[in-house]
């Protein structure tokens, strides 16, 4: 059927082609053009001196036509009269009548139309539009070229027409531009691919590009935070396009398609059924919708049978307003709450009185009202002589009472003309086109003046040009003009809400204006049981604190909230990323915003704080107290023999040690940093130098009682002692390290920032770990001599040796100190000040107990043993 229609249109649009862009072929002179077949009903025509041509749909349902594919088809008259097509028909017979009584619009010409049906099949459409823009005659004689039509046989309806207001789908206008390519206005084509002037330069519309339906459905999606939507749509240019501009307006905004669906006419019930399966599968709420109002009903059905009933639909202008699915008890139950986008609904003053006064007896010409009113009335009204077609000889004659004044029907139903409203347009847009054609340029003469451009010879090609520059108002106040092919787009926004008794009606809830979006959220009655906003993600939004995590595999919309890191924030939803604090503040609990940081150090009030200054305080009083039993007893043989002021000067400097860790402890500042180090530097060499010399006082001592080494002493008497003491201290220890480290590059209250957490230690950092590493290093050397010396005296004799006490404390002091380092370096914020603390007074307490407890328990315990003898016994 499609080859047979393909080769029809092919030879009878030979000529058909090239007059519509303007130009015949050269024929020769007596060369004779017949046409196969013409359509067997005249259509509804009216004279005039110009004469605009009509295409609609009227009829839906085919003959059927068998092919030989031996003879030539013979395409009989469609049946089923469709109401709004009706209506459309009788907009275009409106619209002509209202210019022809103007005054100001092509005054002095009469318009006329010649109305086809075209079947809504491409067949029918293309046999209509050939008789249309050739003529009615089956034959014609070709001379001169002029427009569309050569000259040709006068009689009704017989002349081609300069214009077609038709085109009743994307598919027909193609089909017709690239076979005939006559002017055409189409009322409800929307294709965008229609809007490409290099191919289509002949087309206009009064329909909106689908482009900015599908625009305003995303518009809608993103105004609701719909991030997780599901398509059913059209397999076709329709459906797809839709789709594709809707991704399009969503890319980079967070939407996804959660699945796309496709719709074929052809197989509609399982297509039908696979889609409502995914729907009802799918996490998404929100569906989009872009097909004919039978395939959504199929849909609808499908739903229904699977009880699934709690999803809001986002309509195309295709079936937002469809009576059939509004009035369908099933579909009803699916469909409540549909939010779409619909064709804009414009009032026509007269046209409904129009409507309601028409009748067969006053139009006996107009078969189309004749079928209606058999169908309507279910009579027969007396036809004009020679009109035969759908009248029904069975039926009993009209009364002449009927009348559709008061009768309530779709056809006569003006309360939303939306397409209605857009033929409306159309032949107004043409009116205006001849308007400014007619008319002499650079005078004010009317149309039809002898010195104008006569109305019996307009050429397609001159029309176009004044077509495409038109811009007049209606008579409903609107300014319409082209941009290309189209007008300026217009949609109404309409919400599908359930009224009193129960049944569905259209609310108008806003209106778009080109990509301007203007609703009233408030004015929506959603799918939703508590009428709230549907929620329709894949993935909740990620609350602040959190950030998005993509799932592998998955699609940007499904995601996982990760909560931020330690001292990272986010602050709003659906973050991408945490934001770091800066370094003096660090995140709350929740991770929603950045706090102050809040100064922590080892204080006096704490636990830890206390317990170590009990510990300094009690060492520094049993310091004391031994202290106090040596120079008690410091006429005793004990405290003689081991020499009484190297140990009175190695006490008070034990006693320093205990109390230079209270400079630890407390708040930091410049002087007590300076001073922490300086006290403890000294007081450990102090405490050291005296050890060492006393040992070295004991190996000279056993020294000089070999032959010959009597003159050792004499270098180590009180007075060299004492000067030994002073110059392992103070020379170097003091004056050599701490003056020039805490004068250059001394310790300074700093807060450790790069130590996590809320709270932030203030420590003494050490500016130049070089001189507290040689603080720490000439402490140690002097241990290790002092350690060494000791071990080689261990062995002497005599119970006053203190080599062998001296070694044990001085394992004990090294083993504390070399384990400090570790655990200093490792020990987080205020606790490496309480590890520095631990070491002092572990080592301090180590030297006191190791060198004096066993001298203090004989003096106190055992005074029979502290006498010359006792000591010098070996």
């Amino acid at each position: 059927m499609f080859l047979l229609s393909r080769i029809f249109t092919l030879l009878l649009g030979f000529g058909g082609r090239e007059l519509g862009r303007g130009g015949l072929l050269q024929l020769v002179q007596a060369q004779t053009c017949t046409q196969w077949s013409t359509p067997s009903e005249p259509g509804l025509f009216q004279d005039g001196d110009v004469v605009v041509g009509g295409l609609f749909n009227l009829h839906y349902k085919p003959p059927d036509t068998t092919h030989s594919f031996t003879q030539q088809p013979n395409y009989k008259p469609c049946t089923g009269l469709e109401n709004l097509p009706l209506q459309y028909i009788y907009a275009m017979v409106f619209a002509v009548e209202e210019i022809n009584h103007s005054s100001t619009l092509l005054p002095g010409v009469k318009l006329g139309f010649h109305i086809r049906d075209s079947c809504a099949l491409h067949p029918w459409t293309t046999q209509a539009a050939l008789c249309l823009v050739g003529g009615d005659n089956a034959s014609c004689y070709f001379s001169t070229p002029s427009g569309y039509s050569p000259e040709i046989v006068e009689k009704k309806g017989a002349d081609s027409v300069p214009l077609i207001i038709g085109g009743a789908s994307s598919n027909a206008a193609k089909i017709l531009l690239s076979t005939l390519s006559p002017l055409s206005i189409s009322y409800t084509a929307s294709c965008p691919c229609l809007s490409d002037r290099r191919q289509y330069p002949t087309f206009f519309r009064t329909m909106p590009s689908d482009i900015y339906q599908a625009q305003a459905v995303a518009q809608l999606a993103l105004r609701f935070n719909w991030t997780w939507i599901g398509a059913v749509v059209a397999n076709n240019d329709y459906g797809l396009m839709a789709v594709k501009v809707f991704q399009e307006e969503t890319q980079g905004k967070g939407v996804c398609l959660a699945f796309v669906e496709t719709l074929q006419r052809e197989t509609i019930v399982s297509d039908a059924r696979r889609a409502a399966l995914t729907i009802q599968a799918s996490t998404a709420k929100v569906i989009l919708v872009f097909s004919w109002y039978t395939d959504v009903r199929e849909v609808f059905y499908q739903l229904h049978k699977m009880n699934v009933t709690d999803r809001q639909f986002l309509a195309s202008e295709a079936w937002s307003t469809s009576e059939v699915l509004l009035k369908d008890p099933i579909t009803s139950r699916v469909s409540s709450g549909v939010v779409g986008v619909a064709i804009a609904s414009e009032h026509i003053p007269g046209f409904n009185g129009f409507l309601r006064g028409l009748n067969p007896s006053l139009r006996p010409w107009d078969q189309f009202l004749q079928e209606f009113w058999e169908q309507e009335f279910g009579c027969s009204p007396s036809p004009p002589p020679n009109v035969t077609g759908h009248l029904k000889a069975s039926l009993p004659p009209c009364s002449g009472a009927e009348s559709l004044e008061e009768r309530q029907h779709p056809f006569t139903d003006t309360s939303q003309l939306r397409v209605t409203y857009n033929v409306y347009l159309a032949v107004y847009a043409a009116a205006n086109a001849l308007h400014s054609l007619l008319s002499c340029p650079g005078h004010n003469s009317p149309p039809g003046s002898s010195n104008c451009t006569s109305s019996k010879s307009i050429k397609p090609t001159e029309l176009l040009q004044h077509l495409s520059r038109v811009n007049f108002t209606t008579p409903q106040g609107e300014l319409l003009y082209f941009q290309g092919a189209d007008i300026p787009a217009k949609y109404d926004l309409i919400n599908w809400q359930r009224g009193a008794d129960g049944t569905l009606k259209l609310v108008l809830i806003g209106r778009v204006a080109g990509f301007d979006l203007r609703l009233d959220g408030s004015a929506i009655e959603w799918s939703t049981r508590n009428n709230e906003v549907p929620v329709s993600v894949c993935s909740e939004s990620c609350p602040p604190g959190t950030r998005k995590a993509n799932r592998k595999g998955e699609p940007l919309c499904c995601f996982d909230c990760i909560p931020c890191a330690d001292g990272e924030i986010s602050n709003t939803s659906g973050s991408l990323q945490c934001e770091r604090c800066p370094p003096e503040f660090w995140s709350n609990d929740g991770r929603t915003a950045c706090a102050p940081r809040q100064l922590d150090f080892l204080s006096f009030n704490e636990t830890l704080g206390i317990t170590l200054t009990t510990v300094a305080v009690s060492g520094a009083v049993v310091t004391t107290a031994v202290f106090v039993v040596f120079l008690h007893y410091r006429h005793t043989p004990m405290v003689r023999a081991n020499n009484s002021e190297l140990s009175f000067l190695l006490l008070v400097s034990l006693k320093l040690c205990f109390l230079c860790s209270l400079v630890f402890i407390g708040r930091p500042s410049v002087w007590s940093c300076r001073f922490q180090q300086a006290a403890f530097g000294i007081s450990f060499v102090l405490c050291v130098s005296c050890l060492q010399v006393k040992t070295i006082v004991v190996l000279a001592a056993f020294r000089s009682a070999r032959p010959g080494a009597s003159a050792l002493m004499k270098w180590f008497g009180p007075s060299q002692q004492r000067g030994s003491v002073c110059i392992f201290t103070f020379v170097q220890a003091r004056v050599i390290i701490c003056i020039i480290w805490l004068s250059l590059s001394p310790p300074v209250p700093q807060a450790d920032l790069d130590m996590p957490g809320l709270q932030v230690t203030l420590e003494c950092a050490m500016a130049s770990v070089v001189g507290f590493s040689l603080v720490l290093g000439y402490i140690g050397l002097l241990a290790c001599t002092c350690l060494l010396l000791a071990f080689l005296a261990r062995k002497l004799p005599d119970n006053f040796n203190e080599a062998k006490l001296i070694t044990f404390s001085m394992l004990i002091f090294c083993s504390v100190w070399v384990a400090f380092v570790p655990a200093y370096i490792s020990s987080p914020g205020k606790y490496s000040v309480a590890v520095e603390i631990f070491a002092i007074l572990a080592s301090s307490y180590g030297l006191l107990f190791c060198i004096f407890a066993p001298k203090c328990f004989i003096i106190l315990l055992r005074p029979e043993k502290n006498t010359k003898k006792h000591l010098m016994m070996r």
